[in-house]
């Protein structure tokens, strides 16, 4: 059975600016994070097309962060290992699927969905009764959870912030209940590595992995909220823009050659799979166009936020 958890993480937002905020904030954790031979380079970027949530934006990456793993999984991972993320953006709802170029049987899906309350709803993806069985439901705090100490700053500690130009913080106990605007991320995740012996330990990394970049992320997007509220999301496309040329300067991995996309179909066990009960035909992310490709330099960080 492959492990999974919905995470949900409420912000003091309306989904109108998380959009905003979330751009901003991977563009620049992307920066802050990435270093020589550490990063993520963009192998492909273009439009596509889903027969429900209209159209979309389609990015292929490739992650490279070897070092950045524990010592236990570098002792029998290659240095030109890379884990390859594919990610359709039909914002308010987004699919991304990661694989790895070293082993074949590692996969995460995570399907997002975006919404205009503090986490009710109960569910938001659409599951299958059978989904629900086998679903853990997580509940994110961006002011109470503890962050690793090495990641932790108190300027973005959303206890003690308060924005200057919207007056919102710091966030307070029981905050989720009582703030205005709120909104909530829902974020199914299913992350499977099939080999014998290792299996629980690895998906057990994973998701610890993910929630604490979920956690990590959300409190910046909250704490830097001076610097993008207000931008238009073409502002925030040109600052990415802008950001993605001075990370080029920390990163220097050779370009790859584009590849085409996978469906999300290959993945096994996916809510998107066409052999899953209750699955919509029309559910699966349909092959990008090649109108526009970006040069393979291009750099960002992880979609996971």
């Amino acid at each position: 059975m492959v492990m999974t958890k919905e995470y949900r993480i409420c912000m003091p937002f309306t989904t109108e600016e998380y959009q905003i905020g979330q751009l901003y904030m991977i563009a620049r954790h992307s920066h802050e994070q990435s270093d020589s031979s550490e990063g993520v380079e963009v192998v492909e970027t273009s439009p596509c097309e889903h027969v429900t949530h209209g159209a979309g934006q389609f990015t292929e990456k490739r992650i490279h962060l070897s070092n950045k793993l524990p010592y236990w999984i570098q002792s029998f991972v290659p240095k030109i290992f890379y884990i390859t993320e594919k990610a359709w953006n039909y914002y308010p709802f987004t699919i991304t699927v990661y694989t790895c170029s070293f082993i074949p049987t590692f996969h995460i899906s995570i399907n997002t969905k975006y919404e205009n309350n503090n986490g009710s709803t109960e569910n938001c993806l659409g599951l299958t009764p059978v989904e629900l069985v086998h679903r853990e439901v997580d509940f994110i705090d961006i002011a109470y959870d503890e962050v690793p100490a090495k990641h932790y700053k108190e300027e973005e500690d959303p206890k003690y912030f308060k924005s200057k130009i919207t007056g919102r913080g710091p966030l307070v106990e029981g905050w989720k209940d009582t703030t205005q605007p709120i909104m909530c991320s829902y974020k199914l995740v299913q992350a499977s590595f099939d080999v014998w012996g290792m299996r629980t330990r690895v998906e057990e990394f994973i998701h610890r992995c993910v929630r604490d970049i979920l956690l990590l992320g959300h409190r910046q997007a909250f704490a830097w909220i001076d610097e993008w509220f207000g931008m238009t999301l073409e502002d925030v496309r040109q600052y990415e823009s802008n950001m993605q040329e001075e990370t080029n300067k920390k990163v220097n991995i050779p370009p790859a050659e584009p590849t085409t996309p996978t469906e999300l179909s290959n993945f096994p066990g996916s809510p998107y799979s066409p052999g899953t009960p209750n699955s919509p035909s029309g559910s699966i992310p349909s092959s990008p166009t090649t109108e526009t490709v970006k040069d393979a330099t291009n750099r960002s960080w992880f979609s996971w936020s």
